[in-house]
């Protein structure tokens, strides 16, 4: 990028960055202006200010108008640099100024498409890479016997390498000179850091080497000089009226998981407070940003004391082989693996957060009298769960017996309850008011097998046929669908997860929990329809609609309501209702031979149930982790917000908050993190901190 930078500066001397002043209505915190070249007034393209005049770095930016007129809008007091950036274009060269000016600035055409490419999200270099023929699995193929294309693709996208990663950015479509090139070079790369076991054991193990030739050739077409067979498109209608805010927090050696900004059954908790982070393995320090102020710091994570382990997940303690960047520091060191936080109408933070160590208390176990050990007993769980309360600064331990990994309040009549993700064979939940009683973990929680009603009797009965035995009308039968993603039905209060992330074609799954649980609780499946396939993170609407980011390119979308055969009994195994499904592709370049196909792979999708972004009520979005940004889906139209810098923004969840619901569109906004577990693989390299976005929506590009 310095390249680039060197080549604007000697263009702008060239006396080729002169405009004609145009005034622009602006206040004294606003910085306006008109972005031209010599091509003339430049729309759709993002002009940037930057400080470090505060603890956190703070960015803002905007995209012009189809007049190349622009407005920086509520700009704390500072020094800033300021320029342009756009597809077709190179960097400007940054201007100083500050807010209650005037400023025109002038963009700089790239001088070929080589160097425009360089500014192109990272799809459109990702779905540069090669995908095996069908001929290559199967019978006769060189792949693993029971590995299918479809879930080839998806370990490539976001069951595995997109699940963690950025693909297709500067950092990744090369590779660092000490580990060669091609097939070598990538076998090298990923045994690195404290990852590299488990990065290997996905592309050696589970798809059989396959991965690194295809992935070695991407890179080595590369550097020979191929580009994108497509090119971006700049932004428009909507898309012209986004304002993004970055600012980073934590430090160059850790990452963020997610954040938390508010409750999201009512977005004005916490308006205008502090933001919550979740390191996951990388820390057990807990970052808390204060978008007023700009300030950060961290609480700390803890563990019950006789907790032994050294570190959590993938936080091994010794990298398998030196990083580039770290060599054979071992930079993650978390022992509480918090995941993902959720805020209750109090403002308490809370978390999917590990506090001791792996084997359970005796009354999650065989001969407990506990209501769910009495039916599954359970002797493990891998991650609990955890609260900050911010007014009294404590951090409290919950230790739950089923494992947690992402959580969700009830509503209604039972807004009381916390459903949570990760409990594997089965679906955990806590009543916190219960618990903020009494501190009593054991009779606060409960946990259900997932149980069909295969008889279609309408309940759950005693002595149902084991995951493991054929399927026998008679009698329930038991699965194993472990939640991924939770959600409560704002239609019925059912809870909804996603299920099968890391095996077969995927399904939505319903608990309905009945009067008492478990002992009620029943169990439908809906499985994917091909060719659709790989749910990851999912959310549900005020309808009911569950929203699925999918790895085959799509968010999904299902309707329980348009299924027209029955919904229990011996035929409901999940493959009974396709008419609930419908498949929206989300936008960007696909990979080749693939016929139409986005290599989108977003990881998380959450609903905008109160409409605190401004696009309405019960918007579906998504993160689009190779589109640098998020990913909103309106009246069919696929709607990009774009964090244009730094490069190589990578989101794994989001939610939005309404600071003021009387302050129109500036009381508005999304709040998400980069959630790389790599953050030195950005724009800007090592040094690079987490970064927290802050996405607002104006009526027009202009307002201020």
């Amino acid at each position: 990028m310095a390249r680039l930078g060197l080549l604007a500066a000697g263009i702008a001397a060239l006396g080729l960055c002169s405009v004609t002043a145009q005034e622009i209505a602006i206040d004294d915190d606003d910085i306006g202006g008109v972005v031209t070249s010599i091509n003339g007034p430049e729309a759709g393209v993002w002009v940037i200010a930057e400080t470090k005049d505060f603890e956190t770095r703070f960015i803002k930016a905007v995209v012009t108008d189809d007049q190349g007129r622009y407005v920086l809008p509520d700009l704390p007091s500072a020094n800033y640099d300021i320029w342009v950036r756009g597809y077709g274009l190179v960097d400007s060269p940054k201007s100083r100024s500050g807010p209650g000016v005037h400023l025109n600035l002038t963009a700089v055409p790239a001088p070929d498409d080589a160097t425009a490419a360089q500014y192109y999200p990272a799809i459109y270099w990702y779905s540069m890479l090669g995908i095996p023929g069908e001929n290559e699995f199967g019978e006769g193929g060189d792949m693993p016997a029971d590995l299918t294309r479809e879930t080839y693709i998806n370990v490539i996208k976001n069951r595995a390498c997109v699940g963690c990663h950025q693909l297709g950015q500067l950092a990744t479509r090369t590779i660092p000179h000490q580990f060669g090139t091609g097939v070598e070079g990538w076998m090298r790369r990923t045994q690195s850091g404290q990852a590299g076991e488990s990065m290997t054991a996905q592309l050696a193990g589970d798809i059989g080497m396959t991965p690194y030739e295809y992935f070695g050739d991407w890179t080595d077409r590369i550097a020979a000089g191929e580009l994108p067979h497509t090119k971006p498109e700049r932004p428009s209608g909507e898309e012209r009226n986004i304002v993004v805010t970055v600012r980073d927090w934590l430090n160059e050696k850790h990452y963020l998981h997610d954040l938390i900004s508010t409750d999201k059954r009512n977005p004005t908790v916490n308006g205008y407070g502090p933001v919550y982070g979740s390191p996951e393995y990388s820390t057990d320090d807990f970052p808390i940003l204060d978008p007023i102020t700009n300030k950060a710091w961290t609480i700390k994570g803890e563990t019950m004391p006789g907790t032994d382990y050294d570190r959590a997940g993938h936080a091994i303690a010794k990298p398998a082989m030196p990083s580039a960047y770290w060599g054979d520091e071992a930079i993650w060191n978390s022992r509480a693996s918090n995941h993902n936080p959720m805020l209750d109408a109090d403002g308490r933070v809370w978390y999917a957060a590990r506090v001791r160590n792996a084997d359970n208390p005796d009354y999650c176990k065989a001969g407990s009298d506990h209501p769910s050990a009495k039916l599954t007993p359970l002797d493990r769980s891998s991650r609990q769960l955890s609260f900050y309360d911010p007014k009294s600064e404590e951090y409290v331990m919950v230790d739950t017996c089923y494992g947690t990994h992402h959580l969700q309040f009830g509503l209604g009549k039972d807004s009381h309850m916390l459903y949570t993700s990760g409990g594997g064979s089965v679906f955990g939940w806590l009543n916190a008011e219960k618990f903020l009683e009494t501190r009593d973990a054991e009779n606060a929680m409960g946990w259900t097998a997932m149980v069909l009603d295969t008889n279609g009797n309408g309940k759950r009965d005693e002595g149902y046929a084991a995951p493991n035995e054929p399927l026998d009308p008679t009698r329930d039968k038991r699965i194993f669908a472990g939640f991924y993603a939770v959600m409560p039905s704002p239609l019925d209060g059912s809870i909804w997860g996603t299920a099968g992330v890391f095996g077969g074609s995927g399904m939505v799954v319903r608990i309905e929990m009945g009067d008492n649980p478990p002992e009620t609780a029943i169990t439908e499946v809906f499985n994917v329809p091909a060719p659709y396939f790989g749910p990851r993170g999912g959310d549900i609407d005020s309808n009911g609609v569950v929203w699925v980011s999918l790895g085959s390119g799509h968010i999904g979308s299902f309707d329980r309501r348009k299924c027209t055969g029955p919904l229990n009994g011996p035929e409901a195994t999940g493959d009974h209702c396709p008419e609930g499904w419908d498949f929206y592709q989300y936008p960007g370049p696909g990979f080749e031979g693939l016929g139409e196909n986005s290599a989108e792979s977003s990881y998380y999708s959450w609903v905008d149930q109160h409409n605190t972004f401004g696009l309405g009520n019960d918007i579906p979005m998504s993160t689009g982790n190779l589109n640098d940004g998020l990913i909103a889906l309106k009246d069919g139209k696929m709607i990009t917000l774009r964090v244009p810098y730094p490069m190589g923004f990578y989101a794994k969840g989001l939610d939005g908050r309404i600071d003021d619901p009387n302050a129109g569109w500036k009381g508005r906004g999304l709040w998400t993190t980069s959630g790389d577990r790599t953050p030195w693989l950005m724009e800007g390299g090592k040094g690079s901190k987490p970064l927290v976005v802050h996405f607002q929506l104006r009526p027009e590009p202009l307002a201020k």
